[in-house]
C-alpha cells in the first residue's frame, strides 16, 4: 500500500496552519461581469485569467504551497458550443502565455480531470507545461480541467481495485488515497467560491470534508488580491476543531484524535 506524505482530516487531526497551506476555488461569474458590461459571455473567461494571474502572485507572496482552481467541469460541456470552443481556445492560448512565467516563479504546475475529450493539441501543451516545470517546488498550480468530484472518486475506487482485482472487501481510505486526482497534495484548508452561488458543484468531493468554505458575492474577474485576503482572513477567525471541541482544541493537552462534537 502506497503511503502519502498528508493526513486525512477524517483520519486524524491535520496540522493547524494560520495561512491556508491549500486553496481551492471555484472561479465563478465570468459570464455574469461580461454581461453587465454589455459584453459578449467569452470576454468575461478572458479577464479571468487576469483575476487567475493576480490571485497566484498573491498565494506566492502570502506563502500559500497550493493552490487548486477549477477551470473546467464535467458539466461545462453543456454549455453553448461557441463557448465551450473559446473556453478551449483560450485553455491553450493561456498556457502558451503563462507558462513561462510559471515556470520563472518556481511553481509546478498539474493540470488533473479526464483529459481523453480534449484535442491532442491541448493535451500536449498540457503534458509539456508539467513536464517544464516538474522540479518546481515554490508552489503547486493544479488545474481542474474536465474534472468532477464524482469522477474522481470513481476512477480512484477502479484503479484501486485493479491493483487487487482478488480484493472483495476491506478497503480503507488509505488503499483509496493514492488513486483520487490530487493525491499529490494536502486537503485543502480554504474552500473559496465567487459569484454569489454557495455549493461546491462537484467539486473535489473527497478532498473538501474538512475545508473552511467562503463564498462571496464578488465575480471573478473582480476577484484580487484584497479579496483573497478577506477569504484568508476569515479563515484566521474560524476554530478548526476536526470533530473535537472548543475546549479540546484549545485547552492544555492538545489536539485529540479521538475526539467528538
Amino acid at each position: 500500500m502506497v503511503r502519502l506524505p498528508f493526513t486525512s482530516s477524517t483520519r486524524s487531526v491535520p496540522e493547524a496552519v494560520a495561512v491556508p497551506r491549500h486553496i481551492a476555488i471555484i472561479m465563478d461569474g465570468n459570464g455574469r461581469w461580461a454581461r453587465k458590461r454589455l459584453m459578449p459571455r467569452v470576454a468575461g473567461h478572458a479577464k479571468g485569467v487576469d483575476s487567475l494571474r493576480e490571485v497566484i502572485r498573491t498565494c506566492l507572496d502570502r506563502g500559500v504551497e497550493y493552490l487548486t482552481v477549477f477551470a473546467f467541469s464535467s458539466e461545462n460541456w453543456r454549455r453553448p458550443q461557441d463557448e465551450v470552443s473559446f473556453l478551449m481556445q483560450l485553455f491553450v492560448k493561456s498556457l502558451k502565455a503563462e507558462i513561462d512565467r510559471i515556470h520563472r516563479n518556481n511553481i509546478r504546475l498539474r493540470v488533473v480531470g479526464d483529459l481523453g475529450r480534449f484535442d491532442k493539441a491541448l493535451v500536449d501543451l498540457i503534458r509539456d507545461g508539467e513536464a517544464l516545470t516538474a522540479g518546481n517546488t515554490k508552489m503547486n498550480l493544479t488545474i481542474c480541467a474536465n474534472y468532477g468530484g464524482r469522477w474522481d472518486i470513481l476512477q480512484a475506487v477502479e484503479k484501486m481495485i485493479a491493483t487487487e482485482p482478488e480484493r472483495r472487501s476491506g478497503f480503507s481510505e488509505d488503499d483509496l488515497a493514492p488513486h483520487l486526482a490530487l493525491s499529490f497534495s494536502p486537503e485543502p484548508d480554504l474552500f473559496i467560491r465567487t459569484g454569489g452561488e454557495k455549493r461546491i458543484s462537484n467539486f473535489l468531493l473527497w478532498q473538501l470534508a474538512y475545508a473552511e468554505l467562503y463564498f462571496t458575492d464578488k465575480l471573478w474577474p473582480e476577484f484580487g488580491e484584497a479579496e483573497l485576503d478577506e477569504a484568508i482572513a476569515s479563515y484566521q477567525g474560524r476554530e478548526r476543531r476536526f470533530g473535537r471541541t472548543s475546549e479540546q482544541v484549545g485547552g492544555p493537552s492538545g489536539p485529540s484524535e479521538s475526539g467528538h462534537a
